[in-house]
């Protein structure tokens, strides 16, 4: 994919596959909540029929190439392009009715439940997770959409939405948000800081088998940002820490968020990503596949219920 071919994608499209659902429509314009903060008034706009966006909180805008620098936090048109195929497989067309309440959910009658699917736990073993450290951490969700079911683990984010995971689909039931886990007692003074939830668990599981190479910390607590797009909403909740500790992925995105903590926390922030240097994350490091090692993925698609029962 080249840029022109990029900027074809309908901006609309994208977002929803993201997870981000616009609230309002204006004539030929969507509005959005900004998928870069929290807020309550939508201030990022969608012009449908110039297929670019604005967003007013920042005061920048542009086509899906500067919508994905903002989100990646990078400049490197090659990866951003990079970015967008990875995310093309759960791009669909996709048309919005306002009739109803415009804060309603992309995913409908959401069942929340035990992780406990034969499916979803086979799924994290392949990817080296200790499944009753998962139990623990997140949840399994069984929803609709489009009038279709689906189920998934979900990991739950501090506005109330999911990062939503299964063998063939990741994304978001909005609002996006990081997730903070605390731990129960008197406040911590260390937090650790991880890009998505799949790090996250992959480091309990390190950190069960005793691995040499993970931090030999107790009691800390921990921020997943679920996006490296979601930094600037870390930084409030990392304020209320003297260490912090990042293991961000080994790539031009895991080490800009890192630079932009650093900027904030200089003094108190430590990089422990050279403790699986030659990984491009946690996961890879748990599963012992290093940067130069390639897979053909499945054909990512929502896995579906079967008529009778649920199974893969």
């Amino acid at each position: 994919m080249n840029i022109q071919e990029a900027k074809t994608i309908r901006l609309a499209d994208y977002l929803q596959s993201l997870g981000y659902s616009p609230v309002k429509q204006q004539g030929n314009n969507f509005w959005y909540k900004s998928p870069f903060r929290q807020e309550t008034e939508a201030s990022f706009k969608v012009s449908v029929e110039h297929n670019l966006w604005f967003d007013y909180g920042l005061g920048r805008g542009g086509s899906i190439i500067a919508l994905a620098q903002e989100l990646y936090c990078s400049d490197c048109v090659p990866y951003l392009l990079g970015k967008i195929v990875e995310q093309m497989p759960h791009v669909r067309p996709v048309s919005f009715s306002f009739h109803q309440q415009a804060s309603e959910p992309s995913f409908q009658h959401q069942e929340v439940k035990e992780l406990s699917h034969p499916a979803l736990l086979r799924y994290l073993q392949e990817r080296g997770i200790d499944t009753t450290l998962a139990k623990s951490e997140c949840k399994e969700l069984h929803v609709t959409h489009n009038g279709k079911p689906y189920f998934a683990i979900g990991f739950p984010n501090v506005a109330g939405g999911y990062e939503v995971r299964n063998r063939f689909f990741k994304g978001c039931i909005a609002p996006k948000d990081i997730s903070h886990i605390r731990q129960a007692g008197e406040p911590r003074e260390k937090c650790l800081v991880f890009e998505g939830m799949t790090d996250y668990l992959s480091f309990l599981t390190l950190r069960m088998k005793n691995c040499p190479a993970m931090p030999s910390l107790d009691g800390q607590d921990y921020v997943i940002l679920n996006s490296v797009a979601n930094v600037s909403k870390a930084i409030d909740v990392l304020h209320g820490y003297e260490r912090i500790h990042c293991l961000l992925d080994n790539d031009e995105a895991g080490r800009k968020a890192y630079w932009e903590l650093k900027k904030e926390f200089a003094g108190r922030i430590r990089d422990f990503s050279n403790n699986y240097n030659g990984h491009k994350d946690l996961n890879d490091y748990l599963c012992g596949k290093r940067q130069n090692q390639t897979v053909n993925p499945p054909p990512r698609t929502i896995v579906k219920p079967r008529k009778k029962g649920l199974g893969l």
